[in-house]
């Protein structure tokens, strides 16, 4: 009985952790990768995300436990430029574009 509640509280763990968003994707600037290094943080709602780092080839990943609009916030060489994406009970990819417009970073869909 026991081994079978345990069992059941696993189950109930997993398929929560697994009904969590995903939003990943690649940042370029200028045609080329931003390289390692640039932060993506995220907020939904109420609720913030950390940010996570890009890897060596400008991608990055984050996990966001709700679905909706979302905010991510990209900062990149001392600047930050913010773009709106959806979040879905299953991954969302967004690739992005910075451009720096007037001195100021922003940032598109590709």
């Amino acid at each position: 009985m026991k081994k079978l509640a345990a069992v059941a509280i696993l189950f109930a763990c997993a398929t929560t952790l697994a009904s969590a968003g995903e939003v990943l994707g690649k940042i370029t600037s200028g045609g080329a990768s931003v390289g390692e290094g640039t932060e993506v943080s995220a907020k939904c709602g109420g609720k913030s995300y950390p940010a996570v780092k890009t890897d060596k080839s400008g991608s990055f990943h984050l996990v966001i436990a709700e679905t909706g609009k979302c905010t991510l916030t990209i900062n990149h060489k001392g600047q930050s430029a913010t773009v709106d994406v959806a979040s879905y009970d299953d991954a969302a990819q967004a690739d992005l574009v910075l451009e720096t417009k007037d001195g100021n970073l922003t940032a598109r869909r590709k």
